[in-house]
C-alpha cells in the first residue's frame, strides 16, 4: 500500500475551511516522539509551551490530538491538520529509524531506494577533506566523491 498525498488525508480529516486555514497559516513546530507521534508546538501565541500539544499517528494519518479543540469539537483540529499538510513530515514520522553505531539515530524513508550515482551537480573537491558537497550530502552521501581528482 502507498503513502496517502496529502490532499488525501486531508479530505479524511473532513476538517472544516477555518481550520485548515489556521493550520497553514499559524507558526507551527514539530517534534517527532519515539513511537511516531508528532509534538506540535502553536508559536504564534506569546507563551508557547503553553500550546504545545501531541498528535497521535496511525497508519500515517493523524488520528488524534490531545488538544482542548480536538476533545470537545468535531472534526480534526489545526494540529491535526498542521501536520497532514507537511508532507516532508509525515514521510518522516512513517519513515523507519536505525540507531547508528554513535548511539544517534538516523531516518530512512521506507521504499526509497539510494543511488550511488552521484548527483549532476556535484561540486566535491579534495580540500573539503571528509566532507561531501551540498548536492551530494543532499542526495544522502555521508563521504565525498571518491572519484574527484586533485587539480594539479
Amino acid at each position: 500500500m502507498s503513502a496517502l498525498s496529502p490532499s488525501e488525508v486531508l479530505d479524511l480529516l473532513d476538517a472544516d475551511t477555518m481550520v485548515e486555514k489556521r493550520a497553514s497559516w499559524e507558526a507551527f513546530e514539530f517534534t517527532i516522539l519515539e513511537g511516531g507521534d508528532v509534538e506540535v508546538v502553536n508559536g504564534s501565541h506569546d507563551e508557547p509551551d503553553e500550546h504545545t500539544y501531541t498528535v497521535h499517528i496511525e497508519s500515517g494519518i493523524p488520528f488524534s490530538c490531545n488538544c482542548p479543540a480536538f476533545e470537545y469539537q468535531d472534526g480534526a483540529c489545526k494540529h491535526m491538520v498542521s501536520v497532514a499538510i507537511r508532507e516532508p513530515l509525515l514521510e518522516a514520522v512513517n519513515a523507519e529509524p536505525t540507531v547508528k553505531a554513535d548511539g544517534g539515530v538516523t531516518v530512512e524513508a521506507v521504499g526509497v531506494e539510494h543511488s550511488d550515482e552521484r548527483p549532476d551537480d556535484c561540486d566535491c573537491t579534495p580540500l573539503m577533506e571528509d566532507l561531501p558537497c551540498w548536492p551530494c550530502y543532499r542526495d544522502g552521501f555521508e563521504e565525498p566523491n571518491p572519484h574527484v581528482e586533485e587539480d594539479e
